[in-house]
């Protein structure tokens, strides 16, 4: 439980400063607080969505009167003339008044850690049946897809629709044009590459969707095929280098946006406009995006900037083909893996018409994994 050691009414009511027991001492605005209330009258205590909304809060709002006790903090506003308690450890988690964490374009979050092939033997790794049975095995697994965004998994059943198990250790199957899943293995006039026994570059899929699938879930239930590894990269990683390398090329594949589309079946026309390293307004990486199969023709760039646009593309084109940034392994019946599609470009090499080799793809969302841990932890925290 945190505590403060004191807290200051500022700017006649504006608002307050809270000194922590650390020593860190954060101010906060009265509307800020007014509005971040968790008592029952603002906030439904069954799911803890708001229950007014910021016009409901008068303009005029602010603080006459602070106190602390017990690990919490009793703030009382007006005009209203209410008095709301406030946890002070929640306060010290969502404190906003601290120096800008970072600065420099292409930040990641701190649960989030870039690889290259030295990942080789650290990949996170779940066997199927204890997942489900065990939530603390699916809740390691999950921590490490969100931190190194992939992970296999071994020991599941070999049969048509197992991803669709899968999926539902952590969230739901989204539909495409392509149905619920899709069959990858050798077809005659195949609607799309992937379909083929050639092998293919490294590249997130579906680039010219608004948004993208978030995840990817591959399944092999043959695979007897000479050759067929499948190959992921760290996309995050591939961008990092190019910041380091070329920051100028960096900045242009991240200012100005691709082009997508595919129109490869009969009443599927998809098209998408976004930058192949995408950066939140902060600075933050949110995703890269690059499939040189979907990619239309770029028209977003000015004259001026186009050269230096291609050249950095190819540039972020050889960083992903080199054999130092990959991890790569040849899956086994019951085996799958699973790729956050918007960071880990995945690749397979070519495999010969000897043999068999059949895998089932489906797509998923990342809020749903990610909602899954969030609960999980929050249960671990509450237990303990």
């Amino acid at each position: 439980m945190a505590r403060a050691a004191e807290v200051e009414i500022l700017e006649g009511g504006g608002s307050v400063a809270v000194t922590f027991a650390n020593g860190e001492t954060c101010r906060f605005h009265a509307v800020w607080l007014r509005d971040n209330a968790w008592d029952d009258k603002t906030r439904s205590p069954g799911n803890g969505q708001r229950l007014i909304t910021l016009g409901e809060i008068p303009r005029t709002i602010s603080v006459v009167s602070a106190t602390l006790a017990g690990g919490q903090m009793q703030l009382t506003f007006a005009p209203e003339g209410r008095t709301i308690p406030y946890d002070l450890s929640w306060l010290e988690r969502h404190a906003y008044d601290r120096p800008a964490g970072h600065t420099f374009r292409g930040w990641m979050a701190e649960d989030i850690e870039t690889w290259d092939a030295g990942l080789a033997d650290g990949v996170p790794l779940g066997d199927f049946s204890a997942m489900r049975q065990e939530p603390r095995a699916l809740r390691d697994w999950l921590r490490g897809v969100r931190r190194y965004g992939f992970g296999k998994i071994t020991g599941g059943p070999i049969e048509s629709g197992a991803l669709f198990d899968v999926v539902a250790l952590f969230g739901y199957v989204r539909e495409t044009n392509y149905g619920r899943h899709f069959e990858v293995r050798t077809e005659v006039n195949p609607s799309n590459l992937a379909y083929t026994g050639l092998g293919l570059q490294a590249h997130t899929d579906n680039p010219y969707r608004d948004p993208v699938p978030t995840v990817q879930v591959l399944y092999c239930l043959e695979n007897s095929a000479e050759g067929g590894e499948n190959m992921v990269v760290d996309g995050f990683r591939a961008a990092e280098r190019l910041r380091d390398e070329d920051p100028h090329g960096f900045d242009l594949l991240t200012r100005y946006c691709a082009r997508f589309e595919y129109a490869g079946g009969s009443g599927v026309c998809l098209r998408s406009r976004r930058p192949m390293i995408e950066l939140a307004p902060d600075g933050e990486l949110v995703a890269v995006r690059f499939n040189n199969r979907s990619a239309a023709a770029i028209t977003d760039v000015p004259y001026e900037h186009m050269a230096g646009y291609y050249a950095a593309y190819r540039r972020l084109g050889e960083i992903i083909d080199d054999p130092a940034m990959e991890v790569s392994f040849k899956l086994s019946p019951g085996e799958s893996f699973l790729v956050d599609n918007t960071r880990v470009l995945h690749a397979r090499k070519g495999y010969s018409g000897a043999g068999s080799r059949w895998l089932q793809g489906c797509y998923a969302d990342k809020d749903g994994l990610l909602s899954t841990l969030a609960a999980m932890d929050l249960k671990d925290r509450e237990a303990a």
